[in-house]
């Protein structure tokens, strides 16, 4: 149905289709779940999609692979350790790789890039003087994210990256952005116009989310099981989510429950120490990254779930994937209250002031004790995840950036491999 309506705009000369190119650094497709289901969208309303991508390392780690019509194109490529230098070995690294690819590519009509980092410019710069459009993916906002997580203020390296940001915004056709708060920064910050600035939510594939029966034995003897999903970095706030349930124990004296953390990341093995620092060895357990049918019965079993990112300049105007992936599974949280969380959950959440530990526990106890409430947001944040929320909307939103993106443009097919150096959008 998408291609059948989007045919005039995916169509090239000859019925030949549009062609786009998908450059991520930060993860590997299609494990990049937001990325592919991007992918698939544009594949089904007609357009040849191919992904320049890192490998993965226990998943996704072919260099070339087909999946479902769309072409993969991996390279090798270390994680950043030790600094700053760190970083300028793997964007080098990554910025290298995604040249060399995108030239045994060919011509596209979009070269779509995702950050972070704010470096993919760079390569989409080549491709748009090879005529193609660039659309730029904002998936964080990099300034907010260097604040968040390294805690340095606004040094050298801040303004290094906000002059990243400046460049790509500047090269950019099209500003796809995550929520209308990205979307703000894209038009103030960013000078983009508003009618080249989309909004393409996040979404859960509600195919991978389907509650299953609830495991008693998963809450270990306890009447109630909470469970944390998602990465563990340093702005995801599970230093903050281990705290609060010490205080739901020594403050509330609540010890009928058993917590789950699923994921990993930066401060796994931090997080670990902290939790037997704080005596809660016994009652909380650390899974790591599991697969998706753990993840599942995990979720279906849990009573509450947790969303403890502190207010930061990132999360509180990021939307968490892990607040609408407890959405989709029918599941009740606790969070901070912050600006897209509640755009996002709604009353699907109780809110504890911003970094308010004590307060958050309260709200969990709170939960613990009133089941028709519990039951009642769960089915909230399911019908938001189904209606408002749904990712229909937006692959419509996706589409139309596209259209935007190649409109008054000759398809990458037709052979003017320069056209769009020699005539500029407007």
């Amino acid at each position: 149905m998408l291609g059948n309506s989007t045919s005039d705009r995916t169509a090239g000369r000859g019925g030949r289709p549009r062609r786009a190119l998908v450059l991520v650094e930060n993860l590997s497709v299609p494990f990049d779940r937001r990325v592919w289901q991007e992918c698939t969208t544009l594949r089904d309303a007609g357009w040849r999609v191919d992904v320049i991508c890192p490998q993965g390392t226990k998943r996704d780690t072919e260099a070339q692979a087909v999946i479902d019509g769309i072409r993969i194109h991996r390279y090798p490529l270390q994680a950043a350790t030790g600094g700053p230098a760190g970083y300028l070995k793997e964007y080098g690294t990554a910025l290298w790789h995604t040249a060399r690819l995108a030239r045994k590519v060919g011509p596209v009509d979009v070269v779509h890039a995702c950050n972070p980092p704010d470096l993919l410019f760079l390569p989409a710069l080549l491709l748009k003087r090879r005529g193609a459009r660039f659309v730029f993916d904002q998936h964080d906002l990099v300034p907010e994210l260097y604040e968040s997580r390294f805690d340095r203020g606004r040094d050298l390296l801040y303004r290094a990256v906000c002059a990243l940001e400046r460049f790509t915004y500047r090269a950019a056709d099209v500003v796809i952005a995550t929520n209308e708060s990205y979307r703000e920064v894209a038009q103030t910050r960013g000078g983009k116009r508003p009618e080249d600035v989309f909004v393409v939510r996040s979404a859960p594939d509600t195919s991978r989310f389907q509650p299953v029966p609830p495991e008693p034995e998963l809450k270990q003897g306890k009447p109630h099981l909470l469970c944390y999903l998602g990465v563990m970095g340093p702005q995801d706030g599970v230093d903050y989510a281990l705290r609060a349930l010490a205080k739901l124990r020594d403050e509330v004296g609540r010890t009928d429950w058993h917590a789950v953390f699923v994921g990993g990341g930066d401060t796994f093995d931090a997080m670990v120490e902290l939790s037997r620092e704080l005596g809660l060895s016994e009652q909380v357990q650390f899974t790591g990254r599991v697969p998706d049918a753990d993840l599942v019965r995990y979720l279906s079993s849990a009573d509450i779930c947790l969303s403890p990112d502190p207010l930061n300049p990132l999360n509180d105007v990021s939307t968490m994937n892990k607040v609408l992936e407890y959405m989709v599974m029918g599941r009740p949280m606790v969070s901070f209250d912050l600006r897209e969380a509640r755009v996002s959950a709604g009353d699907a959440a109780l809110y504890a002031p911003a970094n308010d530990e004590s307060r958050f526990a309260e709200l969990i106890a709170e939960l613990m004790d009133d089941p028709d409430k519990r039951a009642w947001m769960g089915k909230l944040g399911q019908e938001r995840i189904n209606g408002p929320l749904a990712w229909r909307n937006s692959q419509k939103a996706l589409l139309d950036a596209y259209a935007a993106a190649v409109r008054d443009s000759a398809p990458a097919s037709a052979g003017h491999p320069d056209r769009a150096g020699r005539r500029p959008r407007r």
